[in-house]
């Protein structure tokens, strides 16, 4: 068996085999790109009317929660644009419950609250993110997506492998980057899988790249090896703040914090983890870019001191004081939804993961159609017809039987 049968070989047996997987992980993550921008069309109380002036500090929008939140402590504050509702949120992992608490960011006026059980959670957002990270199976569904993802990686490759062409003239390079559409619904179907799968292919495998970082530690590892040029992903020890001082925590600290930040910063926006145990240290994520995770400035502060933490790893400290090599990594989850460039590379990864989400489909009719095709004799053309009746010339029949000899049998 030649290399080129192994390869169509490959091909075949594990898009059988993880077709569902796909499909389904791609549909989920199509309609996950623009979750941001739907959520805004239904849910009007994420927005305030923008005012030229201040936001109210952390600990006037927590005083304002108070009523709200009753015995639950508050976990982290976020800070949205001008336009933007603020919000003061508890969440109990382990309970799996949470509440959210949207608030107009110059009056602490509570616009909405929003709370959540294990039970109780039926937003679609979450189902369908549910469904792309672990099949709607927990911790074993998530480890089939990883090993589905791997085999996607492969197929992409040894499907590239067998579109490349075996001779760049023109009419060859017309069926690998043409969709024949007046064609047959088998030959336009053979074309969907082949050449709408070529000009994805990259698109594909960036996402499919980044999201194995999710998947595999040891493949997080490598991959932060191979971009730093050898140097490890070593686990830094979490911020931790000295319980051993006499000092006792000030929420008045976190505005301090807050007011330096928020002036010395041109942020798009800010993320404020609060201080659970005596122990933690308090967190702060600016947001320097609108609608991205990765351009930010990543701060943590001891909650008696104020001591701010030394950063020198991917998840700590100024976006551009960071290696080559920690940006990418800061990137991985914007490439991997494709808000990295904003609504233009939103859009292609919208596009990808359609394409994406039909291969399976159209792989197993295009070989549906080879291993269950009826034989049927062979028909004369028409032009060999009209060759007969002197409606065409000999010559002219010859071109066609060449093009039709060029066809891809499918």
């Amino acid at each position: 068996m030649t290399l080129k049968k192994i390869n169509a070989w490959l091909h075949l047996w594990l898009g059988l085999a993880s077709g569902l997987i796909v499909f389904i992980v791609s549909i989920t993550g199509c309609i996950y790109v623009f979750e941001k921008e739907i959520r805004s069309l239904y849910q009007p109380w994420q927005f305030v009317q923008p005012q030229e002036k201040s936001f109210l500090l952390p600990t006037q929008l927590i005083a304002h929660a108070k009523p709200e939140l009753g015995k639950l402590k508050p976990t982290s504050i976020n800070y949205g644009q001008k336009n933007e509702a603020a919000t003061v949120n508890s969440l109990n992992r382990k309970k799996g419950t949470s509440l959210v608490i949207y608030m107009n960011p110059y009056t602490a006026e509570i616009i909405h609250i929003d709370r959540k059980s294990k039970r109780s959670n039926v937003d679609f957002f979450r189902f369908i993110l549910n469904g792309h990270r672990t099949l709607w199976m927990g911790k074993t569904g998530s480890k089939v997506i990883g090993v589905g993802v791997l085999i996607f990686v492969c197929l992409l490759i040894s499907g590239i492998v067998l579109w490349w062409p075996k001779k760049w003239i023109k009419s060859i390079k017309d069926q690998s980057f043409k969709i024949k559409w007046s064609g047959s619904f088998k030959r336009v179907n053979y074309d969907l899988h082949k050449v709408a799968g070529f000009y994805v292919f990259l698109v594909l495998l960036l996402i499919s790249l980044t999201g194995l970082v999710y998947s595999y530690k040891w493949y997080s590892k490598s991959l932060y090896w191979v971009t730093s040029g050898g140097k490890s992903l070593e686990a830094k020890p979490r911020p931790l703040s000295d319980t051993t001082t006499n000092a006792v925590f000030q929420p008045k600290n976190i505005d301090k914090i807050y007011s330096k930040l928020a002036t010395t910063s041109q942020a798009a926006g800010m993320f404020i983890t609060l201080p659970a145990k005596s122990s933690d240290a308090i967190g702060f994520i600016v947001y320097l870019k609108a609608g991205t995770f990765y351009k930010a400035d990543r701060y943590a502060f001891d909650q008696y001191t104020m001591k701010q933490f030394a950063g020198n790893s991917p998840l700590l400290g100024k976006y551009e004081d960071a290696s080559i090599p920690d940006k990418i990594r800061r990137m991985n989850y914007d490439l991997h939804v494709g808000s990295v460039m904003g609504l233009p590379t939103k859009i292609i990864a919208f596009l990808a993961s359609l394409i994406s989400a039909s291969l399976p489909i159209t792989g197993f009719l295009v070989w549906y159609g080879k291993k269950f095709k009826k034989k049927k004799g062979k028909k004369p053309l028409v032009q060999e017809k009209m060759v007969l009746k002197k409606k065409i010339s000999p010559w002219e029949l010859k071109k066609v039987r060449t093009a039709a000899m060029q066809e891809p049998v499918i």
